[in-house]
């Protein structure tokens, strides 16, 4: 038989869980919402920045890549910061970048340092954009608030700081040479033979100005007394070999 202390009790339960929810919902103020943003983006843009700028812009001089890699690190992190605060989750808000980049990457043959930075710029946005910038504080207590976590944030700032040190190692002229291909439609294939190797590279050298390091033999066509040599040589420093590989007048685009 249920009494109406029994009846008592009960509200006073669903009082008591009542309270604990509302305490683990605390929310963040509209100035820290705000401050959170601004944290994640400025220290994405400028990251990136650094990264694009320095490394990736100082050798390759592709403006089309430039504005590609700062729109797309932008947009990342804004729609992983939004995503993330909602019920579709993460997940789904990759698989749509996923999608995107397949539409429109597949159209174009992207070079792998490209590719390379774009997944860089990619992950950095999603670091930036979903490590916890502000900690749950009093959560037990009667007031429970959040606070900006130095410690997450210093970690944050050291990770990326990491990744901008490696690729400056691995950009750096002292440990990597900028190598680069051309190809050629040469004439004489009586050269090409290998016993006539050094007659081969020395007239591809004074009649194209560079060093041949090294070089492959392609399609050889009899008819025409001609065949495609592939030839790899190192790049001064601030040149670019943007098109060497192009030998249709239609596949090149001025950048």
């Amino acid at each position: 038989m249920i009494t109406m202390q029994d009846i008592g009790d009960y509200t006073l339960a669903d009082d008591e869980m009542f309270d604990v929810q509302a305490l683990t919902d605390a929310m963040m103020s509209t100035s820290q919402s705000l401050a959170e943003l601004a944290i994640r983006f400025f220290l994405n843009l400028v990251v990136c920045w650094i990264i694009v700028q320095f490394f990736y812009y100082r050798k390759s001089r592709r403006r089309d890549y430039y504005f590609t890699f700062m729109a797309f690190s932008s947009a990342m992190l804004m729609l992983l910061y939004m995503m993330g605060n909602a019920e579709v989750g993460v997940g789904l808000t990759l698989g749509l970048f996923a999608i995107f980049g397949v539409i429109r990457y597949r159209t174009e043959t992207v070079p792998i340092r490209e590719m390379t930075y774009l997944f860089v710029i990619i992950a950095l946005a999603a670091m930036n954009g979903l490590s916890p910038i502000y900690k749950l504080v009093g959560a037990a207590g009667p007031n429970p608030h959040f606070e900006l976590s130095t410690g997450t944030t210093a970690v944050t700032v050291l990770a990326n700081l990491l990744v901008v040190g490696l690729i400056w190692v691995l950009e750096s002229e002292r440990l990597l040479r900028h190598t680069s291909t051309k190809l050629v439609l040469y004439d004489r294939i009586e050269l090409i033979v290998p016993e006539r190797r050094a007659e081969l590279v020395a007239d591809l050298e004074k009649r194209i100005g560079i060093k041949v390091e090294n070089l492959e033999i392609g399609h050889v066509d009899f008819l025409k007394d001609a065949a495609f040599i592939k030839i790899y040589y190192t790049l001064g420093k601030g040149e670019t070999g943007t098109i060497d590989t192009l030998t249709r007048a239609k596949d090149f685009v001025e950048q």
